[in-house]
């Protein structure tokens, strides 16, 4: 009799009636014991989600992992993907890299259904650089409503490398296959750690915010059913060549390493023979060549190509053509996006334009000429070239402002799903007074709470007591709604203000700001400049 009023009680409360997740779960291919933490958190880390892509698996879509008949304890992070350039010996890193982790609340249980949160890590699609952040504070932020998942994937020259040969004998773009191989991974297993796979909301900064919309574009748009909904943190518009402008990438690859045209038959065959320190230590960037003498080499050369399957243009024409998922999304930038990336001794347009044609091979005389005109000289800083902050305004706003005002307009028009665009504009003194102002992806920090990214990284003011302390539950009450319902402004925090949808007319984005976040309309300027920047996008390979 008590036992059949337990169960009565605990249906009217809607609680679950099986026990919360085992952190002992049981994959079709292999065990891992979880760590149930006192925060109310259980976390498996290092969940291999693919077969280690090594020799003949190197530039190959990631295979399933092999079987395992024994227990794994999932306490530790697995180790990173190698970067371009190249770090040899880095004990960090590692090729065999293919691992996730999963956070969950520890009384959710199998049946929970609980949303998903899959985030995917930037770094210019060279490098992992957003490795192993802890779930914890956006679980609790959401009031243990959340089921976390991130993941390493391939970068560099490991995950983008793009030449005739390997399209004859391997695959393109094997960094963002990874990505959906992780996207499958949860479609069949999140429900064993409680949550829900028909439930899943992409998250991702830079090059995570950029793989984003590709898999919203991914095969022209088409809809494989694998996340509901996406937010993007700083997404970044870089240079997309073709396969055969990617060549000589290639070809300069196989030169340095010994297995050139004139030494072997089998160039793919031979670098996939190579030694992994070799490799890395002969891993670096070139510039692009078709820009002669002066040119550098560009931040980030390897980046998704553009193939004709999982890329099949660029992503402005895409989005003007509406070839993408009609999904809800977020998508923002910082107010200072540029400022990390350009050369501060940088002093004449003469040395920005150069810089500008090394990140975007194809930009044209008059095209730069234009920009130097919309970006006039800027504030100067101590220990910095004049020109500094006005490369950084031009770069920022081309390669990530204007694109995510773009994204918005692009749904504005052909979804009713919904897009909601931001800028942060919160200030940290020490970011302040170095002249970095409000840099890329700092928004990052907020949204996972200092405490649970990579140590030293978020901005002391924004720890418990500090100045932008404040701003922490207010974006995470953005986020953690969005993650819940597909609509920030459902669970916002209470006062927060409510986050309007973006209109290509009225072009109003929510504005971060500590003690001050609110609505306001993209000042005529910057709508102006985007204007032309958005006009120009496919002429840039954007």
């Amino acid at each position: 009799m008590l036992f059949r009023v337990a169960l009565s009680l605990a249906a009217l409360a809607g609680l679950p009636l099986v026990d919360a997740v085992d952190p002992l779960v049981k994959l079709n291919y292999i065990t891992y014991r979880g760590v149930a933490r006192s925060t109310g958190v259980t976390e498996w880390l290092g969940i291999r989600y693919a077969a280690p892509p090594l020799g003949e698996l190197r530039w190959r879509a990631p295979q399933a992992p092999l079987n395992n008949e024994t227990v794994i304890e999932a306490d530790t992070h697995g180790l990173i993907c190698l970067s371009t350039p190249g770090t040899p010996g880095d004990p960090t890193t590692s090729e065999d890299c293919l691992y996730l982790d999963v956070y969950a609340p520890s009384n959710a249980s199998s049946s929970s259904k609980l949303p998903v949160y899959l985030f995917i890590q930037g770094g210019g699609f060279n490098v992992d650089s957003n490795p192993n952040y802890n779930g914890t504070g956006l679980i609790q932020a959401s009031e243990m409503n959340i089921v976390i998942v991130n993941f390493n994937y391939r970068v560099g020259l490991y995950g983008f490398l793009a030449s005739q040969e390997v399209v004859d004998n391997g695959n393109t773009n094997v960094g963002l296959l990874d990505q959906r191989m992780v996207m499958q991974w949860v479609q069949q297993y999140i429900s064993q750690f409680g949550g829900d796979p028909e439930h899943v909301v992409l998250g991702g900064d830079s090059a995570g915010g950029a793989s984003i919309l590709l898999h919203l574009t991914a095969y022209g748009g088409r809809d494989d059913g694998l996340f509901q909904a996406a937010a993007a943190e700083s997404a970044t518009f870089g240079n997309m060549l073709t396969i055969s402008q990617s060549q000589y990438q290639y070809d300069a690859i196989i030169e340095r390493v010994g297995c050139g045209y004139e030494v072997v038959e089998d160039t793919l065959g031979c670098l996939r023979s190579l030694n992994v320190s070799y490799l890395q230590a002969n891993n670096y960037n070139v510039p692009y060549p078709n820009l002669g003498a002066g040119a550098s080499a560009p931040i980030y050369m390897y980046q998704p190509t553009i193939d004709g399957g999982l890329i099949t243009d660029y992503s402005y024409r895409l989005l003007q053509q509406g070839h993408f998922i009609k999904v809800p999304v977020i998508f923002g930038d910082d107010t200072n996006g540029g400022t990390i990336f350009t050369p501060k001794n940088t002093s004449s347009y003469q040395e920005m334009d150069q810089f500008l044609n090394d990140q975007f091979s194809a930009m044209t005389a008059n095209q730069l000429l234009i920009m130097n005109a919309m970006y006039p000289p800027a504030e100067t800083y101590p220990d910095s070239g004049p020109f500094w902050r006005t490369v950084s305004n031009a770069y920022g706003e081309m390669r990530f402002m204007c694109p995510s005002q773009a994204v918005g307009s692009a749904y504005n028009q052909f979804s009713a799903a919904g897009a909601w665009i931001y800028s942060y504009n919160v200030m940290d003194p020490l970011e302040m007074e170095g002249g970095y102002g409000v840099p890329h992806t700092i928004e990052i920090n907020a949204i996972w709470g200092p405490y649970n990214v990579a140590p030293g990284s978020a901005p002391a003011s924004y720890y418990p007591g500090q100045s932008n302390a404040a701003i922490i539950p207010i974006i995470q009450g953005y986020w953690t709604s969005f993650i819940r319902t597909y609509n920030p402004n459902i669970y916002r925090l209470a006062g927060s203000p409510e986050w309007v949808q973006w209109n290509a007319w009225a072009k109003d984005r929510l504005l971060f700001q500590t003690n001050a976040t609110a609505m306001e309309i993209v000042d005529y300027g910057q709508q102006a400049r985007c204007a032309y920047l958005q006009s120009i996008g496919v002429l840039t390979q954007q």
